[in-house]
C-alpha cells in the first residue's frame, strides 16, 4: 500500500502564491529601494575612470592588507579593463557590496542574539542549516515569483543564501571569549551593552571577519548564478558565453570572476588576522 505524499511542495506554493497576493505592495517598495541602491553605487563606481578606481582600490588594499595585496589587486583589476570586462566586473561588485551589506545589517544582530540567549540559538541554527544545505537555485524560484525577473530576485536570493556563515561565525566568536573576561567586566561594573562593545565584540572580531569573508565569497557566487534569472554583470557574461558556446568570453568572464573573489578574500583574511605585511 502506497502512503499519500506529504503536500510540501503544495504548501509551499500556496504560501508563496498568498504572499505575491497579498504583500505585493510591500515588495514593491523592497523592489523600488533595491532598484535605486544597485543603479545608483554601479552608476558611481563607471563614472570614476577605470584608473582611478583601480588606484582607489589599490590604496584601499594596501591600508588593509599591506603591499603585495595592494600590488596584486592593481595587477588584476588592470587585467580585467585589459580584456573589456570592465563594465560587468563593476556591475557584479555594485551587487556583491550591496548584498554583503544587507546580509550584515541581519546577520551580525542575528548572531549576538544567538550568542546570548540559548533559546534563539536552539531555534536559529536548524534554520540556518536548512538554508546552507538548500540548493542556491532554490532560491531563484520563490524570489522570481514575488520580485519578478531582474536584479532584485537574485539580490534577494543572494542575500538569504550568504547570510548563515555570518550569523554562526558571528555567535561562535562571542560564545568563545573567555568567561573570566566577561566576568572581569561585570566586577567593574560594566552594563551588558558595554560587555559586548567593549569586550566581547572586539574578541570575537577575528572570528566575525571570517564570518565576513564567507558571506562576501557566498555572495560573489550567488551572484554569478543569479544571471540565470536576469541579472547582469561577470553572471551574465558567463551566461551568454554558454548559450553562443563562446569559450573565450566565458573564460574571460570566469577569470575576472577568480581575480575579484581573490581580492576580496585578501583583503578580509589580512583584516581577519590583525596583519599587515608592508
Amino acid at each position: 500500500m502506497e502512503l499519500p505524499k506529504i503536500p510540501i511542495g503544495n504548501a509551499v506554493e500556496l504560501l508563496v502564491e498568498a504572499a505575491d497576493k497579498y504583500l505585493g505592495w510591500f515588495f514593491d517598495i523592497i523592489t523600488t529601494v533595491i532598484t535605486f541602491m544597485v543603479s545608483t553605487t554601479t552608476d558611481s563606481i563607471l563614472n570614476l575612470h577605470p584608473f582611478i578606481f583601480i588606484a582607489i582600490l589599490a590604496v584601499i588594499s594596501w591600508r588593509l592588507a599591506g603591499i603585495r595585496v595592494a600590488v596584486g589587486t592593481a595587477l588584476g583589476m588592470f587585467l580585467i579593463w585589459n580584456i573589456r570586462m570592465w563594465e560587468p566586473a563593476m556591475e557584479t561588485i555594485s551587487l556583491v557590496v550591496i548584498a554583503t551589506f544587507v546580509s550584515l545589517i541581519i546577520s551580525i544582530p542575528l548572531g549576538i542574539m544567538t550568542a546570548r540567549s540559548d533559546s534563539v540559538h536552539r531555534v536559529v541554527m536548524p534554520i540556518l542549516d536548512f538554508m546552507q544545505t538548500m540548493p542556491p537555485f532554490v532560491y531563484l524560484v520563490p524570489a522570481v515569483i514575488l520580485f519578478a525577473i531582474g536584479e532584485v530576485p537574485g539580490l534577494i536570493a543572494t542575500v538569504v543564501f550568504a547570510m548563515p556563515p555570518a550569523i554562526r561565525l558571528t555567535g561562535l566568536g562571542i560564545r568563545q571569549v573567555p568567561e573570566d573576561l566577561v566576568e572581569a567586566a561585570e566586577a567593574f561594573g560594566s552594563t551588558s551593552t558595554q560587555k559586548l562593545i567593549k569586550v566581547q565584540l572586539p574578541l570575537a572580531l577575528p572570528t566575525i571577519m571570517a564570518g565576513i569573508n564567507q558571506c562576501i565569497l557566498l555572495a560573489l557566487s550567488m551572484v554569478v548564478i543569479a544571471a540565470m534569472v536576469g541579472v547582469g554583470g561577470l553572471g551574465g557574461m558567463v551566461l551568454r558565453g554558454i548559450q553562443r558556446l563562446d569559450v573565450g568570453m566565458g573564460f574571460e568572464a570566469g577569470l575576472s570572476i577568480v581575480i575579484i573573489a581573490m581580492i576580496l578574500d585578501r583583503i578580509t583574511q589580512k583584516i581577519a588576522g590583525g596583519k599587515k605585511t608592508t
